[in-house]
């Protein structure tokens, strides 16, 4: 069996979405799940391989509308980020990065020259996008961030460094955020701009099949017509990380499932005491609780999804509840499961010890599990308790 088909689960989609499902899947088994080991041994990707084919597809901006975007529904788009994880996180983070981040920022906020100079390219993967928040001082707090814009004459001037940029050093185009005078203000930033360097971020331990690099801003200058006009305050850039999340609450459970698929195909194939070990009762009690953790995650982001869907957005704390939740269970699949397959656990040449540690980034980034509960425990309270 399946891990999904405990419950059924496939009667609550539509034939749309299961067809768009399909599509990414047999994309992800064809041209990811072969490489991907080696690419994540290497710490070395094809991203713009990769771009290019998923362009075609229209995966790059699926759920936004116009300038050669899919505008596909958010479960059709949820699906999509779920099969791309269960290939692997970091395949998954330069769809939602350049999608979620990138182009909606610049779909949301942007100007309609801004829009028509990128979105097209960016939807067919032929430019590359990033999205520069994080800061190496500044990470959960980006209110505080140091990069800083003044106006110089009819210009601007940037100075300052984003870490930990999903994209950066093959970026074309940089969504950076900083402080100016009158609050946060966002740029479309062409990365061949002077005083623009991209250093790509080596000996990491997790999404070593993304690209990862640290942005450095000397005196970059900017016409105005760079900012994102649309773009008032920290809430601009905040509610671009909403839309990530909501990519993410699906992709975890992707990899929790690719997880506990292998899990189920070991523990009914690996013989220890003349039996297989799915026979054992310790084996089958983390097999349902596992499936069980799955169920429930998948269900929470489908009726986010169609939350979604029927009122158009989400509510930050209901993304919330889905981030901290499906994140946090894929994590723990992604361990017990590696406990089933014992020493063989730790190989490449099975995939559980590469999601469970691409799961640690993913438990990071985008808000911290810790984050998520102070924004749940604000909604719950009335209370805030960031400060």
């Amino acid at each position: 069996m399946a891990p999904l088909d405990l419950l059924d689960l496939d009667t609550l989609l539509n034939d749309e979405e299961r067809d768009i499902r399909e599509v990414v899947r047999r994309v992800a088994d064809d041209r990811v799940r072969p490489h991907v080991a080696d690419w994540y041994e290497t710490g070395s990707t094809p991203v713009r391989d990769l771009a290019l084919e998923f362009g075609k597809l229209g995966l790059l901006g699926m759920h936004l509308t116009g300038y050669g975007c899919a505008g596909a529904s958010a479960v059709s788009y949820g699906l999509a980020c779920m099969e791309l994880e269960a290939a692997d996180s970091g395949v998954r983070s330069l769809v939602s990065v350049q999608g979620s981040l990138a182009m909606y920022a610049i779909w949301k906020y942007g100007s309609e020259e801004q829009k028509q100079r990128w979105l097209p390219g960016m939807a067919a993967g032929e430019l590359i996008g990033c999205f520069g928040l994080t800061e190496p001082d500044h990470g959960s707090d980006p209110a505080n961030m140091s990069t800083r814009a003044r106006r110089d004459g009819g210009d601007w001037v940037l100075d300052g460094g984003k870490m930990w940029i999903t994209n950066a050093p093959l970026a074309d185009v940089a969504v950076i955020w900083a402080r100016a005078e009158e609050g946060v203000v966002g740029f479309a930033v062409p990365t061949d701009s002077p005083g623009f360097t991209a250093r790509e971020i080596k000996h990491k331990m997790s999404l070593r099949a993304s690209s990862t690099g640290e942005i450095t801003l000397e005196g970059v200058r900017l016409p105005d017509d760079a900012r994102l006009p649309q773009a008032r305050g920290l809430k601009a850039p905040l509610s671009c990380l909403t839309e990530a999340r909501f990519g993410i609450i699906w992709g975890a459970m992707g990899a929790a499932r690719d997880c506990l698929r292998v899990a189920l195909d070991y523990a009914t194939t690996r013989e220890q005491f003349g039996r297989p070990i799915g026979g054992f009762q310790l084996t089958q009690a983390k097999l349902a609780d596992m499936s069980l953790e799955l169920q429930k995650g998948f269900l929470l982001a489908l009726h986010l999804g169609r939350l979604r869907d029927s009122a158009g957005s989400l509510r930050p704390e209901q993304v919330s509840v889905g981030k901290l939740n499906n994140v946090r269970e894929a994590i723990a699949i992604a361990r017990q499961c590696r406990t089933i397959l014992g020493g063989n656990g730790i190989s490449g040449e099975y995939p559980v010890m590469r999601h469970a540690n691409n799961l640690e980034s993913v438990l990071t980034y985008e808000g911290t599990s810790e984050i998520h509960q102070l924004v749940i425990g604000q909604k719950l309270t009335g209370l805030n308790a960031f400060a």
